[in-house]
């Protein structure tokens, strides 16, 4: 069976078209798009106008590639800024117009279970895990072994942080402290929850991951094949998160490995990923290209 799955986040819309075959999935297409559709949900509650008229023209995009490659069931799983946003039904309303389907605006917790389903698909490691899946506007802690066994979801992400305490370029030690305050009381509050303390193997997901993944390699150009299921000790992610922060947008936009739209919201995340690093305890993150989207995806198989 052909499937499309579509995870729209506070920073990115992301596209997933496979061949479902029971546990086995087959990539035909992988889409993402930098449309930051939570552009300033944190300050006003609100989706802006121009941020889902962005999401809308991604959306035409991917909805013309669905009918040429003859997908017959599609989901849309719609996450942080479109929990948050008080305007939510006019975005509701648009992917409605363009996909003929109305988008699965789903829990902290459901983002999490997906998230863990198609993150240890595959993945050669000793569980328990304790799988985080880092977004624009919260992060998603799961810990379990072959299934989810507990799940929390924060407000902290890239985009939330950025806007929330990183403001000037490059970001100022103080700004930078009192991020690091903020995200630390999330992350001990999630590790607390999930029982992130007794985990084995800690696995990180989403675009932030694999871009300091990268760096950390020191790649020349983004590799996805090299990224995946690689490992990245906690040292070379404290080295990465403090050369980013170090830069100006300007800077890390020039990075081989950066995707344009991510450059002004990465010093954040990779902050985020440190401060996981170190209060979980473990010695080393394992990248995964397959987080959301392949969690979606099986979910549409018969």
């Amino acid at each position: 069976m052909r499937v499309a799955a579509i995870d729209c986040g506070t920073n990115a819309i992301r596209l997933l078209i496979a061949d479902v075959n029971g546990d086995e999935l087959v990539d035909v297409a992988r889409r993402m798009e930098i449309v930051r559709l939570g552009e300033g949900v944190d300050r006003t509650g609100l989706l802006a106008p121009a941020a889902i008229e962005r999401t809308r023209q991604a959306l035409l995009g991917y909805a013309a590639e669905i009918a040429e490659l003859g997908v017959t069931r599609v989901r849309m799983c719609a996450t942080s800024a479109s929990r948050d946003a008080r305007n939510a039904q006019d975005f509701r309303d648009m992917v409605r117009g363009v996909l003929g389907i109305d988008p699965e605006v789903i829990t902290g917790e459901e983002e999490a279970q997906l998230s863990f389903l198609g993150a240890v698909q595959g993945l050669d490691a000793e569980g328990p895990f304790l799988v985080y899946d880092l977004g624009g506007g919260s992060t998603e802690f799961v810990t379990g072994t072959t299934t989810v066994e507990r799940a929390i979801s924060m407000d902290i992400g890239c985009v939330r942080m950025t806007e929330r305490h990183l403001h000037s370029d490059p970001p100022t030690a103080a700004e930078i402290a009192a991020a690091e305050a903020d995200i630390t009381a999330a992350v001990d509050t999630a590790l607390a929850a999930v029982s992130g303390q007794e985990a084995r193997t800690l696995v990180g997901l989403a675009g932030t991951v694999t871009t300091v993944t990268a760096l950390a390699h020191d790649l020349p150009a983004y590799d996805s094949a090299r990224i995946h299921h690689s490992r990245v000790e906690a040292a070379d992610v404290s080295r990465v998160t403090r050369d980013l922060l170090k830069m100006t947008v300007a800077e890390r936009r020039a990075l081989p490995v950066m995707h344009p739209g991510r450059a002004d919201v990465i010093g954040a995340g990779a902050l985020i990923m440190k401060i996981i690093q170190a209060r979980s305890g473990l010695p080393s993150v394992i990248a995964s290209e397959h987080d959301i989207l392949d969690g979606i995806a099986f979910g549409l198989s018969p």
